[in-house]
């Protein structure tokens, strides 16, 4: 099962939360008619983000819908980003089935399993635990559809006793029915941001949670090692919350018709797919 942060913000739907049509065209500072500027609840919200609130708690703190902090919660997590240190990387786990379908430039130190079972690949999971202070960990954890979607979800920064970590090691891939493995930092790098780059190019943006988690993985100062797709093809498995229409639509744009191949769970004229 995997922690509940992202289990919960998978069962989202991907279109997010739609303010009222008389709502949309407001400005912010609107909301406190008149007694906060934008600049001011950007740090309100800079504030609660800091001391650990949740982005739905947040906009229930504030009084205002999810959909308009969330895009400050996102700036907030990029700017944090590009001007924090990379914290000290303890250890890094991966689920053993990562590399199933891919190809590599060169596996070097890459953990690669051989008898691992099909049915493990195109899903991976990544979880790296930063050090924090003494005694204490910050993790951050990864799911990425390493054969079209790109990330799916992300969790974190998650801080913790140093002694919660293995529990929370095995909650976190007890999904993959497989003991994780450890990995090399450069591992994740790669096949996160590898594959953000990937399904950005097939017209899929990875999830928002993810820019809260980027600051465990300095972004790759060129292309990935990893060649992302199934034996280099897009191949799409639908998800129990995707909008498996819109997705194959988008592939059809993006690749055409007859480059992608994919696996439902529903037969494809009872989506209307056409």
């Amino acid at each position: 099962m995997w922690p509940a942060p992202l289990v919960s913000s998978r069962r989202r739907s991907s279109r997010g939360p739609t303010p009222s049509a008389g709502i949309h065209h407001r400005p912010i500072c609107e909301w406190y008619e008149g007694s906060m500027t934008d600049a001011q609840l950007l740090e309100r919200v800079r504030q609660l983000r800091g001391e650990g609130r949740s982005p739905k708690t947040i906009a229930r703190t504030l009084g205002l819908p999810p959909a308009m902090v969330s895009p400050l919660i996102r700036q907030i997590a990029r700017e944090s980003s590009a001007q924090a240190p990379m914290p000290s990387v303890l250890r890094c786990w991966i689920s053993p089935g990562w590399h199933i379908g891919l190809s590599v430039d060169e596996f070097g130190d890459w953990p690669r399993l051989d008898d691992c079972g099909p049915g493990l690949g195109g899903i991976a999971g990544a979880l790296v635990a930063c050090h924090h202070r003494p005694g204490r960990v910050s993790v951050c954890g990864y799911l990425v559809d390493t054969w079209c979607l790109g990330v799916k979800n992300a969790l974190g920064p998650r801080l913790m006793n140093d002694r919660r970590l293995p529990e929370f090691r095995e909650r976190f891939f007890a999904a993959f029915d497989a003991d994780p493995v450890p990995a090399p930092i450069e591992l994740v790098r790669h096949l996160v941001w590898g594959a953000v780059d990937y399904a950005r190019g097939l017209g899929f943006e990875p999830h928002h949670d993810l820019w809260a988690a980027a600051g465990h993985i300095e972004p790759l100062q060129g292309p990935s090692s990893i060649r992302f797709g199934r034996d280099g093809k897009p191949f799409y498995v639908e998800g129990p919350y995707d909008d498996a229409v819109r997705n194959l639509r988008t592939l059809e744009r993006s690749v055409g018709k007859d480059n992608f191949s994919f696996e439902m769970s529903v037969p494809l004229p009872l989506l209307d797919f056409a």
